[in-house]
């Protein structure tokens, strides 16, 4: 295992504000940032003039406060459910006027619903954090951090921290399948275009090593065809819809590949692949033996399978969240991030490689 340059005992910084300054313990929950699209937002979008909102009901009917945060799930995220591993509190949303003093230092999230590994991703929804975007707003995160603990403690605490980043659906469903004829569609086949974004993510990879990210939990995309929107929308006998299959099949082990590739540049386990179609495999390809009922209808939405339209308080909505793997047309509901987050934590290298988080987390506290 490659060494991360950790000293003997990590340090990890707790604030405590007192009068106008900070002072720190050792042994608190380690920070965690978390970058990417609605799989991931805590509530970024609710702050944004656009449509890609989970801001009102149904959303968040099973959050403990039963109210909709901006996550899109019927509950807690995968966000939320890794801050829980780390014995943290959940991230709050970069753009929240909560996220001050020693709020600072439980970390941010910097996700937004719509957007994916290219700049053109997402444009019919306005504004929305892209990832340059969302880059540059960590940059900022940890100027201010720098001027409530100082610029040495700033880069221990972002070295020390856990990041996830979640790329890479919205790039082949908001883009390259948007419409019939895409530009994007024009210009590649599904491998070269597959080949194109693993190239791209690379670079965003790259930069947040820059900006201090030695700890980072990057994930591919799930299973695109199965989704309920797809469907609702490209499936005529409720298998899943050929042409995302195979981009998620093309896309996931370039981006593994990729990874390995990096780390080996980089001489560290720096990034570690989470392989989020093989998770969800287990689970859609058998839901009952998970405790689903389904995997095909979405607990939340109008149409086939529920997956046509957005999930609104107008929608259909299924009696029993426990039973449903999808929440709405796209999303996981909460019992499925559950799984997924497990799998995360103590998932075999079918699911997630060099480590798990179990190993992480056990290895950067020595």
């Amino acid at each position: 295992m490659a060494n991360l340059g950790f000293a003997t005992t990590v340090p990890i910084f707790l604030a405590m504000v007192t009068a106008n300054f900070v002072t720190y313990t050792e042994g608190a929950p380690r920070a965690f940032f978390v970058f990417g699209d609605s799989l991931v937002d805590n509530g970024n979008n609710n702050y944004l003039a656009t449509s890609a909102r989970a801001d009102s009901p149904p959303y968040g009917v099973d959050y403990p406060t039963h109210r909709p945060t901006g996550r899109f799930s019927n509950g807690l995220n995968i966000p939320d459910l890794i801050s829980q591993q780390l014995g943290a509190e959940p991230t709050l949303p970069y753009l929240d006027p909560a996220l001050t003093g020693d709020k600072l230092l439980v970390g941010a999230n910097f996700a937004s619903a719509g957007i994916g590994i290219l700049n053109d991703t997402g444009i019919q929804f306005a504004n929305i954090i892209r990832m340059p975007r969302q880059l540059g707003l960590f940059q900022q995160y940890q100027q201010r951090v720098s001027a409530l603990i100082g610029a040495e403690q700033t880069r221990r605490l972002v070295n020390n921290a856990l990041i996830l980043i979640t790329l890479g659906g919205n790039d082949y469903v908001n883009n390259y399948f948007l419409t019939p004829v895409s530009a994007r569609r024009v210009q590649y086949n599904i491998q070269d275009y597959s080949r194109y974004l693993v190239t791209e993510y690379r670079k965003i990879l790259k930069r947040l090593h820059d900006l201090g990210g030695r700890r980072v939990l990057v994930t591919g995309t799930g299973p695109l065809g199965c989704v309920p929107a797809e469907l609702a929308t490209r499936s005529s006998n409720g298998e899943c819809a050929k042409e995302p299959q195979q981009a998620a099949a093309a896309f996931n082990p370039l981006l593994v590949q990729m990874i390995k590739r990096l780390n080996q540049e980089l001489g560290s386990d720096i990034f570690v692949a989470v392989n989020a179609m093989e998770m969800q495999n287990d689970f859609i390809n058998n839901p009952k033996a998970f405790g689903f009922v389904t995997s095909k209808i979405a607990c939340c939405g109008q149409g086939p399978y529920n997956g046509i339209g957005l999930c609104t308080a107008a929608s259909n909505l299924c009696p029993n969240r426990e039973e449903y793997a999808f929440w709405d047309p796209f999303h996981p509901s909460e019992k499925a991030n559950k799984i997924i987050v497990k799998t995360i934590y103590s998932g075999s290298d079918k699911y997630i490689t060099p480590m798990n988080l179990s190993t992480i987390m056990a290895i950067d506290s020595v």
